[in-house]
């Protein structure tokens, strides 16, 4: 099952990175490159750093000058997230490219590499909120929230490991169709962000 490997994948990404919890520290990519494990553990890596990225950057004392610097390296993270997201529906048309969909079959609402992106931030909460529920300092109370939060978040990845697999089941029965639009993010692209085109004629 695609979920699994998802998973598998996901965890040992996000073990690596807290070996160091650095989020300068260099990503070494374990697998094959063009394999779709070496574009899991990619994709992973990239959300943990930018998941520390994210707290840094909430620090209230934190310099406006650092916190200029960390917005756009965080700009620049989302984008390479969004084009390992692409290379992963890459992957799934070039592997679903011979099959012929039914005459009736349907979209589903996002692409297989989305929903595999949203299990991707999936595993680093329940991988944060586990470090909450066993945080030695903090109350009783704040444990047992988290622990509730916990099962909650793990029901969630039941379900979405689920919905992946059935997903990418149905495409490959020709059920589903399998189809990708492109993100076409605009905001770091100098030529389509007003602002950066007009600062350019300055």
């Amino acid at each position: 099952m695609i979920s699994r490997l998802c998973i598998e994948t996901f965890n040992r990404s996000i073990q690596d990175y807290h070996e160091h919890n650095n989020v300068d520290h260099e990503l070494v990519n374990p697998f094959e490159k063009g394999s779709l494990a070496h574009l899991f553990y990619w994709k992973s890596y990239i959300d943990t750093v930018q998941w520390h990225l994210e707290d840094i950057i909430r620090n209230p004392s934190i310099d406006p000058v650092e916190g200029i610097v960390l917005k756009r390296r965080i700009d620049k993270s989302n984008q390479d997230r969004t084009d390992v997201v692409e290379y992963i529906d890459d992957y799934f048309l070039q592997l679903y490219t011979s099959v012929i969909s039914k005459p009736d079959a349907v979209l589903n609402t996002e692409s297989p590499a989305w929903a595999i992106d949203r299990l991707s931030i999936l595993m680093l909460k329940i991988y944060h909120m586990k470090e909450e529920a066993d945080r030695e300092n903090a109350s009783e109370e704040h444990k047992n929230k988290c622990k509730a939060k916990l099962s909650i978040l793990l029901e969630q990845c039941d379900d979405l490991s689920s919905s992946i697999d059935q997903l990418l089941k149905d495409i490959e029965a020709g059920i589903k169709k399998m189809k990708v639009y492109r993100q076409m993010k605009m905001y770091n692209d100098p030529s389509l962000n007003p602002i950066l085109y007009n600062n350019s004629k300055k």
